[in-house]
């Protein structure tokens, strides 16, 4: 099954302890719809500037994403600058510029209303109810957030939250959606707003997956070389979220296996600066580093 994804594309000009770079192609849908591909085919709505170039398009592309939803806007495309402390998990934004973003109103194409999968980006929460409006009836539909939406439209969010399947957030914002500090007791809150599941983020840390019956933890995978961690949440839903469409299937094993998928690519995603090391993986690559997180956990009972 196809994925459509909305979101951001972006340009980005980040510093970690191990270097710099300027104008790295960034973007949560950028990172979403490359980790998705490798299971499953991608549709992104998304806009960028005059500035956008054909060649970051290319890439796009070259992983047989559908770029027909791409809007290119006058003036200059959507661009971040962070830097993470020598602790990698604890990054500063230094400057937002929204540019063409700003406006940023999400079209559906009429080929991509009947897709079975939607992946809400963190947009403004009324703009994910205009997709949703313009959706026929996706089989899952998921979506992220960040605190300047959980903050600015508390309301406008609970309503998307009402309409959605699948909540993935990081912890953070897991608490500061159901002003719960214990993070069982916010999943139950969240819980309680609509969604079925709820995927917590926690970096390094792994992941934890609820849906009112049971919980999942999963550890983060460990890495010697941690370049930037930018784009990693972004790649773990992506990687969730193709998983779950090749599967076909909302069983609590799946729901499991997807979570294992989705941390196997952002394990990759954090390698280099950009996206563009997850469009040279392999599927031997995906399913052997999948296979590591089994063989991490994996222990005899009594």
């Amino acid at each position: 099954m196809g994925i459509l994804a909305i979101g951001s594309v972006a340009f980005d000009k980040v510093k970690t302890p191990f270097g710099a770079r300027e104008e790295v192609l960034g973007g949560s849908v950028t990172y979403f719809s490359l980790a998705a591909s490798h299971f499953a085919p991608v549709s992104i709505v998304a806009v960028v500037g005059e500035d956008f170039p054909e060649s970051e398009v290319a890439f796009l592309q070259n992983r047989g994403i559908d770029t027909s939803a791409l809007q290119r806007k006058k003036g200059e495309t959507f661009r971040w600058e962070g830097e993470y402390e020598a602790n990698i998990n604890v990054r500063r934004t230094l400057a937002t510029h929204l540019n063409v973003f700003a406006d940023f109103s999400p079209q559906i194409l009429e080929h991509h209303r009947s897709m079975d999968c939607l992946f809400l980006g963190n947009i403004d929460p009324e703009l994910q109810q205009t997709v949703l409006l313009q959706m026929k009836r996706p089989r899952i539909v998921a979506c992220d957030t960040m605190n300047y939406w959980i903050e600015g439209k508390p309301e406008s969010l609970r309503r998307t939250l009402s309409l959605v399947d699948i909540l993935i957030v990081n912890d953070e914002e897991a608490r500061q959606i159901a002003d719960e500090i214990n993070l069982m007791k916010a999943a139950s809150k969240i819980l309680a707003l609509g969604p079925k599941t709820l995927v917590v983020k926690r970096g390094e840390f792994g992941a934890l997956m609820f849906n009112g019956t049971s919980v999942f933890s999963a550890p983060g995978f460990p890495m010697e070389n941690v370049v930037d961690p930018t784009g990693a949440g972004d790649s773990f839903a992506g990687g969730f979220m193709g998983y779950l469409a090749a599967s076909e299937s909302l069983s609590e094993d799946a729901l499991r296996r997807a979570i294992i998928y989705g941390s196997a690519i952002a394990s990759f995603s954090i390698c280099d600066f950009g996206p563009y090391h997850l469009g040279k993986l392999t599927s031997a690559q995906i399913n052997n580093r999948y296979n590591e997180f089994h063989r991490l956990t994996q222990f005899d009972g009594i």
